[in-house]
């Protein structure tokens, strides 16, 4: 198969009309660029070029590949501009996985950012209920970038991006509203709003309730904290809810649990060295773990 480089020799000495003034267009000695028309000649088995006393003229089939060997360097050039131009962040495509609960939170705010400064990157989401599942797109190669809590298995490249509080949420009217902070031993036999088990929350707050020799007791069962958070304002039990996951005006009394629950909110990274994605992963990493302003005064 022919090089780019031999087509380019090939254009140049058409353009130019002979191989002195093509070679110097090129910045290419005259042996050299002799050397790569020989070989497209060899690869083709004919000649494409006719030497005359004063220049040189295409044959029959140079004329007959010159159209396609120009399309070739301008395919070529697109390849290099348009890698270029998604490198300065003009343009290409991110795949986005993200832990549900962190959506609207964590990554919304970035991608409106992003969507106007940045409207030729197309940005492709899919939300996830499990570290697991946030994992499996980025080995798959499915997402470029997945964002959610740390995972138990994962050994490529990742970022913090700081720490979550899990709170709980409690009908305004319940018992234990009073109470400055709850524990788990608090929880003992309380009705819980508790997580689906496709839902990483749920096990990975089992296991935390079973450290301090506690088993939770749901009463129902929720695919998403939001949704938690809601159902127990609305009086069906308490529920263990991250902070990023509660917006404003919920109505609902908010307790720290003590000693406090936390876990850390990562970024895996499946090309670190691409440029894009690194800029985007900045992003995320600069505006960190957010809490709505009226949920913070709620805990405190």
């Amino acid at each position: 198969m022919p090089t780019l480089r031999a087509l380019e020799c090939l254009i140049a000495v058409l353009d130019a009309g002979s191989i002195t003034d093509a070679a110097a267009v090129l910045h290419m000695s005259q042996p050299a660029l002799s050397h790569q028309l020989a070989a497209l000649e060899r690869e083709i088995g004919a000649p494409v070029l006719e030497r005359l006393p004063r220049g040189v003229r295409a044959t029959v089939i140079g004329r007959a590949v010159e159209a396609d060997a120009r399309a070739a360097l301008t395919a070529a050039a697109r390849v290099v501009d348009g890698g270029r131009a998604v490198a300065r962040g003009e343009g290409g495509q991110l795949r986005l996985a993200c832990a549900e609960s962190l959506t609207a939170s964590l990554l919304a705010p970035v991608l409106r950012t992003w969507f106007r400064r940045k409207p030729g990157v197309q940005m492709v989401l899919t939300e996830a209920t499990s570290a697991d599942d946030l994992v499996h797109h980025i080995e798959s190669g499915t997402a470029d970038l997945a964002l959610g809590p740390r995972p138990t298995r994962r050994t490529g490249a990742s970022e913090l991006i700081g720490t979550e509080e899990i709170v709980a949420v409690l009908p305004a009217d319940h018992p234990l509203s009073q109470r400055d902070r709850l524990s788990f031993e608090d929880l003992h036999d309380q009705p819980l709003v508790h997580y689906h088990p496709e839902n990483g929350l749920a096990g990975w707050l089992d296991a935390q309730a079973a450290g301090h020799g506690v088993t939770l007791s749901p009463v129902m069962r929720t695919r998403q904290a939001t949704t938690a958070a809601q159902l127990a304002a609305a009086g069906l039990g308490i529920a263990l809810v991250p902070a990023t996951a509660l917006g404003p005006g919920l109505p609902a009394t908010l307790k720290h649990l003590h000693p406090i629950v936390s876990r850390d909110l990562i970024c895996l990274i499946g090309s670190p060295a691409d440029p894009l994605l690194r800029h985007f992963v900045s992003d995320i990493v600069e505006r960190g773990v957010p809490m709505n302003p009226s949920v913070r005064t709620k805990l405190t």
